[in-house]
């Protein structure tokens, strides 16, 4: 059902071992995302007293998770990794298809979708291009919009703070009612990130 990296299963692992018996099994619980952005996991170590009677054990090698019988065909195939990024770290779950960002099938369009086009153009893609970056709007919803990167700020470790501190600010100021930029990007497939 689910992988766990090497690096994924040496935290568990010691984590498990550093509470000396008490905790004893990994649970994955999921909270399905608003609007098209990815869902958000939480994984827990968890005691024997803790166990629900709806839980789903499963052995991945060394110790057990235990998941909700609704979520059990939702991490088929799913990968567990620990990753360390600028200023974030902890367990990444990567499924397939489930964390497929929602993407218009046609460019959005619209007066809220040309004024972002006209600052990721003007004022964001210039900046970043010498990185070897690029923004791209993916789609509109409401005041809410999606962006892509790619280049060099696909899998880099300041795409988060590039984002965050420099293109959303740049994006609220020119267009207030702004209200919500979301990451789309697979980071994890960047293959050419600026360091």
């Amino acid at each position: 059902m689910i992988t766990f990296t090497d690096r994924a299963r040496a935290v568990v692992l010691s984590l498990l071992e550093e509470s000396e018996g008490e905790l004893e099994a990994l649970r994955i619980t999921m909270k399905q995302a608003d609007s098209g952005l990815k869902p958000h996991f939480d994984l827990t170590l968890v005691g024997t007293d803790e166990r629900e009677s709806d839980d789903q054990e499963e052995d991945v090698g060394g110790f057990s998770i235990l998941v909700k019988e609704y979520l059990v065909n939702q991490l088929e195939g799913a990968t567990v990794d620990y990753v360390e990024r600028i200023n974030e770290s902890g367990f990444e779950v990567r499924t397939l298809g489930l964390n497929e960002p929602k993407k218009s099938q046609d460019p959005p369009e619209g007066p809220m979708a040309d004024r972002v086009r006209e600052v990721l153009e003007v004022q964001v893609n210039p900046a970043i291009a010498a990185h070897g970056g690029m923004i791209s709007l993916v789609n509109v919803e409401e005041t809410d919009i999606f962006v892509e990167m790619s280049g060099g700020c696909q899998g880099c470790a300041l795409s988060t703070a590039t984002l965050r501190q420099g293109v959303e600010r740049m994006l609220r100021e020119a267009i207030p009612e702004l209200t919500g930029v979301h990451d789309i990007t697979d980071h994890s497939s960047g293959e050419n990130p600026y360091l």
